[in-house]
């Protein structure tokens, strides 16, 4: 499919359908970041209770992870292009439809289709990358993707807070519909059509993995608010769910996972990788809001400039990573950022009481480096060691890794705080040390994963 499209490279045009796509993750981005900040002013508003409010956010991340894996299926079905393009419209028309909601059930809702229209577009979107750009650009626009993603991310509590300072709640979610509008057009006018179909739908895979990940993220969302009789029905009836998808996609005509795509070991590593680095990823950003604040006592704002140099060092490092990925071993490069990464969690778990300013800000910019210079190179290797058919499946199993992942560091850090807490509280001397140990030595394995990929044996 890429030699139909080599006419094209000398012009504007996929550079144009490119940045319809960049726009779709900046804002998916945005969107995930901005409305935290925003709760309490919503539940003021809204008249509903505090505990309920958690169900805004809540909604868009379930519906996201659950769909991720169907959407990445479905678009072989409906053609990739024309699916990425229905998503962007429904992402924005959903945003519209939160901003105009008029009661608590209806924003829910409405959250729940921008979770699904996020998946639509995050599940086929790196995959279009390799449609629509030459092979060598790979690296290049990957590294684009993760700094557009790592900005986007950065920048949403200070424009939430923004937002809410001056305008009201709705329009966190009406700023999405001018770059909706801009990224439709683009990608109406530049992405162009689809060349090739996919026949069949594996319903079976769709209702176990959807209702299989819903559950897990619900019961992680959950972890200390649910007893733990609840919590553990959740995990065993997705773990069941789990093993009905798996031994279903042996047997299916048109599995929504081909298992195939496991064929290759580079492949397959660069996927663990993958998952390791997002659940220590998530260990650090769900636990240092927690020791900015309480261990040392920042407030919202300070703990929000102390994170910081986390996303600047993404932005800066992935796009070099990307350059350098479509010259040299990709594998190396990503397995020194997640060295690197191991060591930045490392250093942030063998803080002092007392600590200055700088001593964190360091530590936490290594944590950027090392995981901007990660996820380019890495991606880039699971997207070159699969059949160009299977390519849509691969986005959407990474993007489906980053979701579980963040899912299950959170989760980590929940059952952390439960193990510390005794009747004088929490010891965040204790919370700091285990709970950057327990992400720096899971990101230890991730580099393990990543170094036996250099040895390339299928």
């Amino acid at each position: 499919m890429i030699n139909n499209h080599t006419q094209e490279f000398g012009s504007s045009r996929p550079y144009f359908a490119t940045a319809a796509i960049l726009i779709g993750v900046g804002m998916s981005a945005l969107d995930g970041s901005i409305v935290n900040i925003a709760l309490p002013s919503i539940v003021n508003v809204l008249d509903i209770e505090v505990s309920s409010s958690i169900w805004i956010v809540n909604s868009y991340q379930i519906a996201s992870a659950a769909t991720m894996l169907i959407c990445a299926s479905l678009s072989s079905r409906v053609g990739e292009k024309l699916f990425f393009k229905l998503g962007m419209l429904l992402f924005t028309l959903s945003s519209l439809g939160c901003g105009l909601s008029p009661n608590f059930s209806i924003l829910v809702v409405m959250r729940m289709m921008q979770g699904i229209s996020y998946a639509i577009m995050i599940s086929v979107g790196l995959g279009l990358y390799r449609t629509i750009l030459p092979a060598n650009m790979l690296g290049t626009i990957l590294g684009l993707n993760a700094m557009v993603f790592a900005v986007g991310t950065a920048i949403g509590p200070a424009l939430g807070g923004f937002i809410i300072s001056y305008l009201t709640w709705p329009w966190l979610f009406y700023i999405n519909i001018p770059l909706g509008i801009l990224a439709i057009t683009l990608s109406f006018v530049f992405l162009g059509k689809d060349s090739e179909k996919e026949k069949g739908f594996d319903w079976l895979g769709a209702i176990s993995s959807a209702t299989a990940l819903g559950l897990t993220v619900i019961a992680v969302d959950q972890i200390g608010h649910w007893d733990n009789k609840t919590l553990i029905s959740c995990i065993f009836v997705a773990i069941i769910l789990f093993i009905i998808f798996i031994k279903a996609q042996h047997h299916a005509k048109y599995p929504l996972l081909p298992l195939d795509i496991f064929h290759s070991r580079i492949y397959s590593f660069a996927v663990i990788s993958s998952i390791l680095i997002f659940i220590a990823q998530g260990i650090a950003l769900v636990s240092l809001p927690f020791i900015l604040q309480h261990t040392y006592g920042y407030s919202v704002l300070e703990s929000a400039f102390m994170f910081t140099p986390w996303p600047v060092a993404v932005a800066c490092c992935a796009p070099l990573a990307g350059i350098l990925s479509n010259r040299f071993n990709p594998t190396k490069i990503s397995s020194i950022g997640a060295m690197l990464f191991c060591l930045g969690l490392s250093s942030l778990a063998f803080l002092s009481e007392t600590v200055s300013t700088t001593n964190i800000l360091w530590r936490v910019a290594i944590c950027g480096v090392g995981y901007g210079l990660f996820i380019p190179p890495n991606n880039r290797e699971m997207f070159t060691n699969v059949k160009h058919n299977r390519t849509v499946i691969a986005s959407g199993m990474l993007s489906t890794a980053r979701t579980s992942g963040q899912s299950i560091g959170a989760a980590i850090v929940m059952v952390i705080i439960i193990s510390l807490e005794g009747d004088k509280g929490i010891d965040f001397k204790q919370f700091v040390f285990y709970t950057f140990s327990c992400a720096s030595f899971i990101a230890l394995f991730s580099f393990i994963a990543s170094i036996s990929r250099i040895h390339k044996i299928k």
